[in-house]
């Protein structure tokens, strides 16, 4: 063979191999995992009375208590991907109705560069806080999370109209059906719409199985930062249903100011009306939290919570203020 053929049988052979190669490294796809841990210790400073208001657990008690574990299991290969977000623990049966195991798990395909499809189950679009504890601020939460949708099982499509500019629409269950039968062939569409980290959400139709199908909401959240330091955040909600003869109302602040690499103080007052045909319950709800991170991933939440209300009763008082102290971890 002379030492031409050679070179180029060897040149044909490295090719192959590259290609070979790439094509296998494109068919792995993306694997990666991730998640959170958060315990806490909590009081309501009354005697005789468990729970505070508004840590998200499912077992209330003065004392020490768990939050959860959140495992989140992503791969991506392409066009396509999926979630499997399971949670663990108190807080993650408090706010899943499928008992704390698996809090999002859908599959996802990018149509285009701006338009991406999902199917599944996947945590609210509306309000301002999440069931993890790193997306919040505050440990304990809002009367308008409790009050929203935790998740939603169906379809949605996001299309990014430009880096400002986007859009969702969906079309689920009744969110507090997160898994199995309709058997009442009822649903939800829901709509959202953001500009520059503003988002108005819009949700229609029925709520639970068997129950009204006209229930309403309407939510905006957003917020700025007004200095370098200081961050000025919104959530203003509203939601009702004439067959039901009910609903709410709501707003909540969050001012939040940075001092430090290692510190930060925020506070988040919320004013909140349940309103029925019996007429209406307000109550209020001023949260001071501190957050000192300790590493990369942990941080500790110190939260003093005060609610008052003329309407309804904590622990059969009008008032109540409560105390936490939370580690949580994120990996």
């Amino acid at each position: 063979m002379s030492i031409k053929k050679t070179l180029t049988l060897l040149l044909l052979s490295t090719f192959s191999f590259t290609v070979l190669a790439q094509e296998e490294k494109e068919e792995k796809g993306t694997f990666s995992l991730s998640g959170t841990v958060d315990t806490y210790y909590s009081s309501n400073f009354s005697k005789n009375s468990l729970g505070s208001v508004g840590v998200l657990t499912d077992v209330p008690a003065n004392g020490f208590g768990l939050g959860m574990v959140n495992t989140i299991f992503s791969y991506e290969k392409g066009k396509a991907g999926i979630v499997a977000d399971l949670a663990y623990g108190p807080r993650a049966n408090a706010a899943n109705a499928y008992t704390g195991a698996i809090n999002q798990l859908y599959a996802y395909y990018k149509a285009s560069e701006s338009v991406t499809i999902t199917l599944g189950q996947f945590n609210t679009f509306l309000g301002y806080e999440v069931i993890s504890p790193t997306g919040n601020f505050n440990y304990s939460v809002s009367y308008l999370f409790n009050a929203g949708p935790f998740s939603h099982t169906g379809i949605k499509l996001d299309y990014a109209s430009s880096e400002d500019l986007s859009f969702m629409f969906a079309f689920t269950n009744p969110h507090a059906i997160t898994a199995g039968a309709n058997p009442t062939d009822d649903y939800q569409l829901g709509f959202q719409t953001g500009y520059k980290g503003q988002y108005l959400n819009l949700v229609y139709g029925a709520v639970a199985q068997g129950g009204p199908t006209d229930v309403f909401f309407i939510d905006y959240t957003g917020g700025f930062d007004l200095t370098d330091t200081f961050y000025f955040g919104i959530n203003a909600a509203y939601s009702n249903s004439s067959k039901a003869d009910a609903g709410y109302q709501g707003l909540a602040l969050y001012l939040q100011n940075k001092f430090s690499e290692k510190f930060s103080l925020g506070l988040r007052p919320e004013f909140y009306t349940t309103t029925s045909g019996a007429g209406d319950a307000n109550q209020s709800a001023f949260t001071l939290t501190g957050s000192t991170t300790l590493t990369d991933s942990l941080s500790l939440l110190t939260e003093v919570r005060y609610d008052t209300s003329n309407d309804v009763t904590f622990f059969g008082k009008n008032n109540v203020t409560g105390a936490t102290i939370a580690a949580v971890y994120k990996f």
